[in-house]
């Protein structure tokens, strides 16, 4: 659970830091707090997994990766922890997750997004994927990105706020 108060500097937070030279004192003082008040906060909110990270969120596109593709993969659920942990860390890997099946429409229950300059260098990636996961995998396809359709994390309502009167 999280106070008013922490509530708050999340709902300041998550629409991204200025880019002034001292971001944290600028959010502080809107928050009318101290600087070293407001990054102890973090330092705990993050302790107690409210928050995982404050990371700067690249446009891909921008960077010239602009092919983008979800592979996804029936993985042997008695290794899907230890080799989905392998593929989230690869250094080619924005995100990685476990889903459930949607049997028998859906067998994949293994998600890493990947993204290149191309095409080919997807695949090439998608191949590297495989052979860490070698006889694990049962099956594997790709789906690729045609445009971006969000690129926020979770917001919060200000408080008081219902989705009518947003």
């Amino acid at each position: 659970m999280i106070d008013a108060k922490d509530r708050l500097i999340i709902e300041v937070l998550q629409g991204g830091l200025p880019l002034v030279p001292s971001p944290y004192a600028r959010v502080a003082e809107s928050l009318g707090m101290d600087e070293q008040a407001l990054l102890c906060r973090l330092a705990e909110l993050k302790a107690r997994g409210v928050i995982r990270r404050i990371a700067a969120a690249p446009n891909h596109y921008k960077l010239g990766m602009t092919s983008n593709g979800m592979t996804v993969w029936d993985v042997d659920d008695s290794q899907i922890a230890d080799l989905g942990a392998h593929i989230g860390g690869l250094p080619f890997v924005t995100h990685c997750y476990e889903r459930p099946r949607a049997l028998p429409d859906w067998p994949y229950n293994l998600f890493a997004m990947v993204h290149g300059k191309d095409r080919g260098e997807v695949e090439e990636k998608r191949a590297e994927i495989a052979g860490i996961l070698g006889s694990a995998c049962r099956g594997k396809d790709i789906l690729y990105s045609t445009r971006i359709l969000k690129k926020t994390g979770l917001r919060l309502k200000p408080k008081g706020q219902t989705p009518c009167s947003a």
